[in-house]
């Protein structure tokens, strides 16, 4: 009988939460060693939340050895190599400032922390334990959808030329019904902001990476559409759906947020992040305009690119549809055959595959907590200038970080399908 070698090492796991980034996470911890020659090997070791009984049904679900509802133990376990942080936001801070401490790998969820103040100081904190080898990356993974990671490379390649204006919109749906309950993701204290941090977060992330330009001012407006909702447990249980009689919470985040942006290059972006458009599930839709073409992309067709070139002639002009599923392209070769889709679930397989291969190489990953950091700022431009009614707002010039220059994908484009 023949057995399978070992890999070179293993990778000790903890995630924090179980929901479902958690669910996302742990697919593809357990997967991305299967599809990508990496380093070491991850290990769903420990699972930590709050409620033992849904914590013990998650951690088979998802293939975690043991679990605990304290995620100090985690933290404090010398047999864990990386925290994983899939909680609410509000959370984010203490226990990647212990993590970190402890001398972990960390892997944060977006935004890095409800606040500049916190996303500072982890900021700070990461970058002490970079120095003792300590490796952390903030999870924005849409980066990893590779349209967008081969649009980032059409980009610097100079398909589209100079850059004249940049839009991005994220269009969700889901809180669209006044009646949909109370969740911690339209509370303030938990969630930092709403539609803003939640998904704006996403297209000022993914706008600045694919361009290599830092958003350095901005003039927005947030609106709270719906302003209060059936408390969890009442909408569709005591007082029913629609039932006046039923307790309602207010909402202390927006609903929907729009803004303006002045990139440092002096370009002009216009940014809509909404999760009351009705229709639109997940629609991320990110189009940048240049002297010698544009390049438009939209998560609800992610395996699909649209690229113009304003420099062909007369008549044979118009935009193409590149199916971005080829060996060519970033992440695929590791893949299906040609044609053969991949979906949501596959960016955070490459988001890990990427983590993981740069804590075997001993570099640092990217998004880094600076570049999180960033969009810590432009998200607080964005909310002070709405409070404010002020107009433009700066950014600190300070705050700005330099462009990643890793190329994305580079993990699948040196191994074979």
């Amino acid at each position: 009988m023949t057995t399978t070698q070992a890999r070179t090492g293993t990778l000790n796991v903890g995630m924090i939460g179980y929901g479902f980034m958690g669910a996302a996470h742990s697919h593809a911890w357990r997967n991305a060693h299967r599809f990508f020659d990496l380093p070491l090997t991850p290990q769903l070791r420990t699972l930590a939340g709050r409620t033992e009984s849904a914590l013990v049904a998650a951690a088979e679900r998802y293939g975690f050895e043991q679990i605990t509802t304290r995620w100090q133990d985690v933290v404090e376990d010398p047999e864990i190599d990386v925290i994983d942080i899939c909680t609410p936001g509000d959370t984010h801070y203490e226990i990647a400032m212990a993590a970190l401490a402890a001398g972990k790998h960390v892997l944060c969820e977006k935004p890095l922390a409800n606040s500049v103040e916190q996303s500072e100081e982890m900021t700070a904190a990461a970058a002490a334990a970079r120095a003792q080898g300590a490796r952390s990356i903030c999870g924005f993974s849409y980066r990893r959808t590779p349209a967008l990671a081969y649009a980032r490379q059409l980009i610097s390649e100079g398909a589209v030329g100079e850059i004249r204006q940049i839009r991005a919109q994220y269009l969700q749906d889901w809180l669209s019904d006044a009646e949909s309950p109370m969740t911690w993701r339209l509370d303030k204290d938990k969630a930092g902001s709403g539609a803003l941090g939640d998904i704006g977060a996403h297209i000022i992330d993914l706008t600045q990476w694919l361009t290599g330009q830092r958003i350095s001012s901005v003039s927005g407006t947030l609106e709270t559409v719906i302003p209060t909702r059936p408390a969890a447990g009442t909408a569709q249980g005591l007082g029913g759906k629609g039932d006046a009689s039923a307790e309602r919470q207010d909402v202390t985040v927006d609903d929907l947020a729009l803004f303006t942006a002045r990139f440092d290059s002096g370009v002009l972006g216009s940014f809509e992040a909404s999760r009351m458009a009705q229709g639109r599930k997940n629609a991320m839709r990110v189009e940048i305009n240049g002297a010698d073409g544009s390049i438009a992309f939209d998560f609800e067709r992610m395996n699909e690119l649209e690229v113009y070139d304003a420099t062909a002639t007369a008549g044979r002009q118009g935009f193409t549809r590149i199916l971005t599923t080829e060996p060519e392209h970033p992440y695929a070769a590791n893949w299906w055959p040609t044609g053969h889709g991949l979906g949501y679930e596959h960016t955070f397989t490459h988001q890990i595959a990427d983590l993981v291969t740069a804590i075997g190489e001993g570099v640092d990953p990217s998004p880094s907590f600076e570049e999180a950091l960033q969009v810590q700022h432009v998200l607080a431009a964005v909310e002070a200038s709405s409070n404010n009614g002020s107009g433009w707002t700066t950014i600190d010039p300070t705050t700005t970080t330099t462009p990643d220059t890793n190329t994305p994908g580079t993990t699948t484009e040196e191994t074979s399908r």
